[in-house]
């Protein structure tokens, strides 16, 4: 079975913002999330990217905006010889209740079924507290970076206390490829 990391995009590999990230030009990755991505592929590691994007729904950029957003994402990662396997998005709005949106389990669990994967062992690397209930509902392995909202989730709830905690995507790239490499 394939090692996976599932990480979050705005917060954990993209600078995050109250207002959207609504085009290809506010889409700004953080410092060293890239060549994190990078080296989780060198290392073997499907790479998929699981994000709420209720700014579809609620009319603040379209379908075609967010798929520049995206190939912006993958043209940056293609310069550093990465790619992620899966960029995976729920377009509802939180009125919506669907299943797709963290913190519900769903694009976590569309994620296990189309790549066979056994999320028990597969970490989903977030900043918020929906990515971490998303985890813990689909019996993934959450992990909170201080990145983004992460900062606020640590110091405001509590149930985010025995999560494993990382400065930035990074730092937990190189802490993972460090253990399973001892």
């Amino acid at each position: 079975m394939s090692r996976m990391v599932i990480i979050d995009r705005d917060g954990v590999i993209n600078q995050d913002s109250d207002s959207y990230i609504k085009s290809a030009d506010e889409w700004i990755p953080i410092s060293g999330s890239l060549e994190a991505i990078s080296r989780l592929k060198k290392a073997g590691y499907l790479v998929t990217v699981a994000s709420n994007q209720s700014g579809l729904a609620r009319g603040f950029y379209s379908e075609e905006t967010l798929k520049q957003i995206h190939d912006k994402m993958k043209q940056m990662l293609a310069v550093r010889g990465a790619s992620v396997d899966g960029i995976f998005y729920c377009p509802h709005g939180p009125e919506a209740n669907c299943v797709c949106r963290k913190p519900k389990p769903g694009l976590l669990i569309q994620i296990a079924h189309q790549f066979d994967i056994d999320l028990s062992v597969t970490p989903f690397v977030g900043d918020s507290i929906s990515d971490i209930q998303a985890a813990q509902m689909a019996n993934a392995l959450p992990v909170l970076v201080r990145t983004g909202k992460g900062e606020h989730v640590m110091q405001h709830y509590p149930e985010a206390v025995d999560v494993p905690v990382y400065d930035d995507l990074a730092h937990f790239v190189r802490d993972t490829l460090k253990k399973n490499a001892s």
